[in-house]
């Protein structure tokens, strides 16, 4: 659970990725999620832990999709406190990431109308592509 991370869990990361945020409900039990804001963008990352694993030690095609739809969909926050939507995730799964292994996402903006974005994105580790594909996201107002 994100709240009660681990020394390994946090210090373990590349350099200028930071825990995100999301400490509450789904986030909590699919964390923990770090983030790095650059001149490249939002970047978001992972270290696959044992409970993103499949049986074969590998993380689970649901944390990656799950992975995808947080890292893709940040490529239309405006600021720390956008929240947003997904409408469409459309996945296309082309390698596996090992028990252990950090993974980053990025996604960026091909589209946007009537505050309706499309986003390409791309989901990697080290040198290999893990999965690629399509988000429609939509921005919504912050609620209490």
């Amino acid at each position: 659970m994100s709240d009660d991370l681990t020394r390994n869990q946090i210090d373990d990361v590349p350099d200028g990725f930071v825990p995100l945020p999301w400490h509450r409900g789904f986030g909590r039990l699919v964390g923990p999620l770090f983030e790095k804001r650059n001149e490249q963008g939002l970047t978001r990352g992972f270290r696959v832990g044992e409970h993103h694993t499949n049986g074969m030690m590998r993380a689970h095609g649901g944390m990656v999709m799950t992975f995808a739809d947080l890292a893709w969909g940040g490529a239309v926050e405006r600021d720390d406190d956008t929240w947003w939507v997904t409408i469409r995730l459309v996945c296309d799964f082309l390698s596996g990431a090992e028990h252990g292994a950090w993974v980053e996402g990025r996604g960026e903006i091909i589209s946007q109308v009537d505050g309706i974005h499309t986003v390409e994105g791309k989901i990697w580790t080290e040198d290999k592509l893990l999965m690629t594909g399509t988000g429609v996201f939509k921005i919504i107002e912050r609620r209490a």
